[in-house]
């Protein structure tokens, strides 16, 4: 291929298990649990890539799988991002297609032994996976969704990132310092100068980002810094304990 063609891979995104290691790390936990990165593919501005959201996502899923006995799939990578529909590149799904996706994946790991699915989100516009969690639990299954806003608090404050979840919206201060921990490669020079912020987006799901951003991004991305990805990170994969002692709790 040309030099015009596709960027380079990320790398470590994709699990690389085979079947025999599956089995060895799932021997003898039970009930098992699956994490399955979803993120998007969307515009993050001009300093980060389309791939943000599955990059967190999948950064937080290496996170929890390096500290607990987890069972790693490979990442949803197109999801619900209308919102963003304005800009070149954006690719979405419906919301009824991420739910039936979601909860197929989860049938099919509850068919070979898994019985519990924790669904690491990282867009913050995939409103469905909380319909789809909440109706697997009161099917009686075992499902999660994380972080909840609860545990970016948390680490927002760990981790000294200075922006407000609110203000920090996208492709800002977060998104930034976890990409510049996990994937340093794909972020773009120019952050430094891109901040914007837009608090009141009461009618985002009306008109869509365009009508609130030009660049694309809503936040500080300026602030952000590896050491805070790292420190982001680490905190959220210790929110992860109570999630994993709820869904591996005897309750039937």
């Amino acid at each position: 291929m040309s030099g015009s063609g596709a960027r380079t891979v990320a790398w470590g995104v994709v699990p690389t298990d085979t079947t025999e290691e599956v089995r060895a790390r799932g021997a003898g936990v039970s009930p098992q649990v699956a994490v399955l990165p979803v993120g998007s593919y969307e515009q993050h501005g001009a300093h980060l890539p389309l791939a943000t959201d599955t990059l967190v996502a999948c950064a937080v899923a290496r996170e929890i799988a390096a500290a607990y006995p987890v069972h790693l799939l490979p990442p949803l990578t197109v999801s619900c991002s209308h919102e963003h529909a304005a800009w070149p590149g954006t690719v979405s799904i419906s919301a009824a297609t991420l739910h039936a996706v979601v909860r197929d994946i989860a049938d099919s790991l509850r068919r070979s032994g898994v019985q519990a699915l924790v669904v690491v989100n990282g867009h913050g516009g995939n409103y469905v996976l909380g319909n789809v969690v909440q109706e697997a639990s009161a099917r009686g299954e075992r499902m999660a969704l994380f972080p909840a806003a609860e545990d970016w608090e948390a680490a927002r404050a760990r981790s000294g990132v200075e922006t407000s979840l609110l203000t920090d919206m996208h492709a800002g201060e977060i998104e930034t310092s976890i990409l510049l921990h996990a994937h340093p490669e794909f972020v773009r020079p120019g952050y430094e100068s891109a901040d914007f912020t837009a608090d009141d987006r009461r009618h985002l799901l009306t008109v869509g980002m365009s009508a609130y951003t030009e660049s694309g991004v809503i936040g500080r991305p300026s602030l952000g810094s590896a050491e805070k990805g790292k420190e982001l990170l680490r905190s959220l994969a210790e929110s992860f304990a109570p999630y994993l002692d709820l869904l591996t709790s005897g309750r039937e």
